[in-house]
């Protein structure tokens, strides 16, 4: 069976994904550290590309492929730098669109107050993080260099998709939480304009790091996905023109 890779949010690291790995024990599970972040937190961020490309180094033939927010964004590139690797891809919470004059200042005050933990309390309550999970959240934000974080933040803001995404014609769910921003929201139609078979959904009542905030929607999600059915508890997306394929999930390849 393929492995399963999961990328991680900006900020945090592949412990992330704690709560998925009790769900997943039949799979082959890798949950790399992005560069820059949790144990490589010592390393310079390389840019979008490179990250992606050192994901794809680190792992051995085809794969399923999630992402969430930066992880997205680093899945997307995957998909257009190495179509042929992915053998589905699950994608949720991925800013695509060029951030407006509230996000970016928003970013201005993160980096201004970087090094205070009251800053990121306030970030781990505004995700919907749940209070158990909020001090590793706290410490491991703090523990990110804030050149990182300025390189890191600058590229997405910068939004966009890569023209190659149509390099990929596999499998691909995109989901955001029905909480979260309009930006993100309206990113989902953003990508089905380069990816015209994706499944456009949203969790319902779901914050932006949803894998934490309801572990077992998501893990029940992502587990339909791999089996080849959409959830049903997702919200569709209603995008003219757009239309579901026939078959939803990978199992359909």
């Amino acid at each position: 069976m393929n492995p399963l890779v999961f990328l991680h949010g900006g900020n945090v690291a592949n412990w992330m994904w704690q709560p998925q790995l009790p769900a997943f024990t039949d799979r082959t599970v890798l949950t790399p550290d992005l560069p820059g972040f949790g144990e490589r937190v010592g390393e310079d961020w390389p840019g979008l590309d490179a990250v992606a490309d050192d994901v794809a180094a680190r792992v051995t033939g085809p794969f399923d492929l999630v992402g969430l927010s930066l992880g997205a964004l680093t899945a997307i590139r995957v998909l257009a730098r190495h179509p042929g690797r992915v053998r589905s891809a699950f994608l949720t919470g991925a800013p695509l669109e060029p951030a407006g004059a509230g996000v970016r200042l928003f970013c201005k005050v993160q980096l201004a107050f970087w090094r205070a933990p009251w800053s990121w309390r306030a970030q781990a309550a505004a995700f919907g993080i749940p209070p158990d999970s909020r001090a590793r959240y706290v410490a491991h934000g703090l523990s990110v260099r804030r050149a990182t974080a300025a390189a890191m933040t600058a590229e997405v803001c910068a939004g966009g998709v890569p023209a190659d995404l149509r390099r990929y014609a596999g499998p691909l769910l995109a989901v955001a939480g029905e909480k979260e921003s309009a930006a993100v929201r309206r990113s989902l139609t953003t990508l089905a304009g380069s990816a015209p078979q994706a499944q456009l959904r949203l969790a319902p009542g779901m914050h932006h790091i949803w894998n934490v905030e309801d572990a077992s929607l998501f893990n029940e999600v992502l587990r339909s996905w791999l089996s080849g059915v959409t959830d049903p508890r997702l919200i569709p997306v209603p995008l003219a023109g757009h239309r579901d394929p026939p078959t939803a999930g990978p199992s359909a390849r």
